[in-house]
């Protein structure tokens, strides 16, 4: 009997998920277009290979300060748009690599009135809402009516009663 060659033909299955959910599968997707190992990936973004292993099986989340290099790798920035005063903070920070700490001296207040700010708490003070405006690239008079529409009274001032 003799020999028969049969070649079987499919599509090559790809090794990233075509919806990446997660910045470790993203990271995975985009070097594997552009045809990178983790260690030419890893010498791209200033990291140890290791890291970038890490990273894309979802073992570590990226520290903030990486994300810089991280969206610059991507060629664009895979977290939904922000929508709130809180959700455009945390835009910032992500853009500029910025700790809660760094993000607040950048606007000199303290870390924990930055961080109830992102949680999107209310910015009570017309200075720092003015600040934050600036940061942001909003206007201040359209920050202030969203915080005046959310004030729910539970923020009122101590007021001294005199005899």
């Amino acid at each position: 009997m003799p020999l028969v060659h049969i070649r079987l033909k499919c599509r090559k299955p790809q090794d990233y998920s075509l919806n990446p959910q997660t910045l470790g599968e993203h990271l995975k997707k985009r070097r594997l277009i552009l045809g990178l190992t983790q260690r030419l990936a890893a010498q791209a973004l200033g990291v140890n290979p290791w890291t970038v292993t890490n990273w894309e099986t979802g073992r570590f989340e990226p520290p903030i300060r990486w994300l810089p290099a991280i969206l610059r790798f991507l060629g664009y920035d895979p977290f939904p748009p922000p929508i709130t005063v809180g959700e455009r903070l945390l835009h910032v920070r992500r853009q500029h690599g910025w700790s809660t700490s760094e993000a607040a001296r950048q606007l000199g207040v303290d870390r924990t009135t930055w961080q109830h700010w992102e949680r999107g708490e209310l910015i009570l003070f017309r200075e720092h809402r003015l600040k934050v405006a600036t940061l942001l690239g909003l206007d201040p008079k359209e920050m202030g009516d969203e915080m005046r529409a959310r004030w729910n009274g539970k923020h009122r001032r101590w007021e001294r009663r005199v005899p």
